[in-house]
């Protein structure tokens, strides 16, 4: 059985730093691209980042471009998110995916998603 299980999260004052995890299991996905998405209480679920299997191509949405960072340990069948410079407005719910669709923002297209882990950053 697939399991993605995030942790990471938590309270942060703006301007503050918190680096999610999202560990895989039950199978490999190391050629598969993995990403996160978030969601406020109310609003549809939006995309962060995702990451190929390479790690070699990653992509972001403007709204975090140049504060968040994607990475991924194939080894370990994890994906990361750092996050730096944090602002209220990044508050929600962040959501581990994995997609076999190597350049996909569209939630449509992630096979499986972990249950998410909360971050509220104060003002």
């Amino acid at each position: 059985q697939v399991q993605l299980v995030e942790s990471g999260g938590g309270l942060v004052q703006a301007g503050g730093s918190l680096r999610l995890s999202c560990a895989a299991s039950g199978r490999t996905f190391n050629r598969h691209t993995m990403g996160w998405f978030r969601q406020v209480p109310g609003k549809e679920r939006e995309f962060v980042a995702t990451i190929n299997w390479t790690g070699g191509s990653t992509d972001y949405a403007d709204s975090v471009k140049g504060r968040f960072t994607i990475s991924r340990d194939n080894a370990k069948n994890t994906v990361y998110l750092q996050m730096n410079n944090l602002k209220p407005e990044d508050t929600a719910v962040y959501y581990c995916a994995v997609s076999a669709i190597s350049t996909s923002r569209l939630k449509v297209d992630m096979d499986y998603w972990g249950k998410g882990t909360l971050v509220t950053v104060s003002s």
